[in-house]
């Protein structure tokens, strides 16, 4: 036997399927980047390093021979590839993972593009 749904329950689970569909299929669409709110996190967290302008050119940032965010081969990185670095460290770079949410390494990674526009 076949229980018939309400109409207000079928609009629901329809929508709710909709929605996670939508999630689905464009991965990561939600939690696109805000370069303004980046450049509060990279003014905390990166700047000491890479510099004010991503150059690098800071005295940290000459010692350790940080590579200008600004440069070809930074900026030819994915989004994705970016925020690896920035969550998991490289070289001697510290992992970010545990220190910001996913949304705030989003939006260091638009304000690491911004950076080369400038």
């Amino acid at each position: 036997m076949v229980k018939k749904l309400s109409v207000k329950t079928t609009f629901v689970t329809l929508t709710t399927f909709a929605a996670a569909l939508c999630l689905f299929l464009a991965p990561g669409a939600w939690a696109k980047g805000n370069a303004k709110a980046g450049k509060a996190t990279y003014n905390a967290k990166c700047a000491m390093c890479h510099s004010m302008d991503g150059s690098g050119n800071s005295p940290m940032g000459k010692t350790m021979k940080v590579p200008d965010l600004r440069s070809k081969a930074v900026q030819s990185k994915s989004d994705a590839e970016l925020a690896s670095i920035i969550e998991n460290g490289k070289g001697m770079m510290p992992k970010y993972g545990s220190q910001l949410s996913k949304q705030q390494v989003s939006d260091l990674v638009a304000y690491i593009r911004e950076l080369a526009k400038k």
